[in-house]
């Protein structure tokens, strides 16, 4: 009979790991509370109306269908390690699983007067909420626009600063076309003083350039005091004055995570091994033991201090947490590792074009794609559905 795995999550690391196990011959659950898988990647578009809400998102459904795996529509209200047991808010039952992996991504960092700004990276119905808005300053004819990101000091990996970057030059690019650029002010805002930094010095001076040439302001190394419903409070006492916030908060764990007994860093993500498997320590004598593995954001991950997280890693962690549960129910010692395949790998559209960003332990690089760079984030976004959904054959490694 096969062994029962249990997968809390639904994003790209949830969905990849459900993939690879159903492959393995495993019996595969997952446990998610959308009954869609959100692309944020190509959520981008939707503020200016390139893209529609539908365009960036996988039914679950059919998802299950395609590869074989089970779904429970339910949100995870604890996961209660010691008796092997996870209760959701419409079912408390305890879950029959041999591996549980946890891939429930990620908290964001409170910020007072958050209601005040609406975030690319936050409820996928928020992009709505920010394509609205920007239609109403546009039929207005003009406005002050900021855009920004935040940083945890508790754990850097966890930030998401490239979708705050894209989602302002698409905004810039929409302005540009309908003649109104020149009636609006945008600024780009930062509590760090090199914001963006993890991509490397070089790619730093070449971002500035950018913002110089497209006009854009930059507030960078003040700390945020506050959000209010016309802008942003710095801990200076100076205020940035805005008709609409875009801000995207960095990470921080969950506070489901908090009660599980289960090692947590500073910044409360569960700690693993290279393998992607948590290291838990109580009940060491209990036949009821059972591995786990934390994987995407939900996981604190080592490695040089610019690492990030990202959905390919998200993804190369799920491969190798399949690899390794398969080895462990083969009785073989062979294991893969995630660590070696971190780096910072995206493509940063601006609406008229991208810039094609790398880094790793040996180099940094930012190439400017002039048109042809749009064009190939939305021909990934499309690959990415349909791949998924096995419609077109999968680029190994993609």
């Amino acid at each position: 009979m096969a062994k029962k795995v249990l997968i809390l999550g639904g994003g790209f690391a949830a969905l990849e790991s459900a993939i690879w196990l159903k492959k393995y011959g495993f019996d595969v659950t997952v446990v998610t509370n959308r009954e869609y898988m959100y692309v944020y990647p190509i959520s981008i578009w939707i503020p200016t109306g390139e893209y529609k809400f539908e365009d960036c998102i996988i039914d679950w459904k059919e998802l299950s269908r395609v590869h074989g795996f089970e779904l429970k529509f339910n949100k995870v209200k604890k996961i209660d390690i010691k008796n092997k047991k996870v209760e959701c808010e419409n079912d408390e039952s305890r879950c029959d699983f041999d591996y549980l992996i946890i891939a429930i991504g990620a908290d964001k960092v409170k910020h007072k007067g958050s209601e005040h700004f609406l975030s690319i990276c936050g409820a996928p119905e928020e992009s709505l909420k920010i394509k609205e808005k920007l239609d109403e300053l546009i039929k207005r004819g003009h406005g002050k626009l900021a855009f920004g990101f935040g940083g945890n000091p508790k754990d850097p990996s966890n930030v998401r600063g490239g979708p705050a970057f894209e989602v302002m030059f698409n905004v810039h690019h929409k302005l540009k076309k309908l003649g109104l650029r020149d009636n609006f002010e945008i600024t780009f805002f930062a509590p760090m003083p090199k914001p963006g930094a993890r991509m490397g010095q070089k790619a730093l001076k070449i971002m500035d350039a950018w913002f110089d040439r497209l006009n854009i302001k930059q507030i960078k190394g003040k700390k945020i005091t506050e959000f209010v419903k016309d802008g942003v409070i710095f801990e200076d006492g100076s205020k940035l004055e805005s008709d609409l916030t875009m801000f995207i908060p960095a990470g921080n764990g969950p506070e489901l995570f908090k009660d599980t007994g289960l090692p947590l860093n500073e910044a409360g993500f569960i700690k693993i091994n290279e393998y992607c498997e948590v290291m838990h320590d109580f009940d060491e004598t209990s036949s009821d033991k059972f591995p786990i593995f934390a994987i995407g954001d939900s996981a604190a991950i080592d490695g040089p201090d610019w690492r990030a997280k990202q959905g390919h890693l998200a993804e190369v962690m799920a491969r190798v947490t399949a690899y390794n549960i398969k080895m462990m129910e083969e009785g073989k010692e062979a294991r893969k590792e995630y660590i070696s395949h971190i780096n910072i790998l995206c493509l940063m559209d601006s609406g008229d074009g991208a810039a094609f960003v790398y880094r790793d332990n040996k180099r940094a690089i930012l190439i400017p794609l002039p048109v042809i760079g749009h064009w190939m984030k939305k021909g990934w976004g499309w690959y990415f559905k349909n791949s998924k959904l096995n419609k077109i054959p999968r680029i190994p490694g993609m």
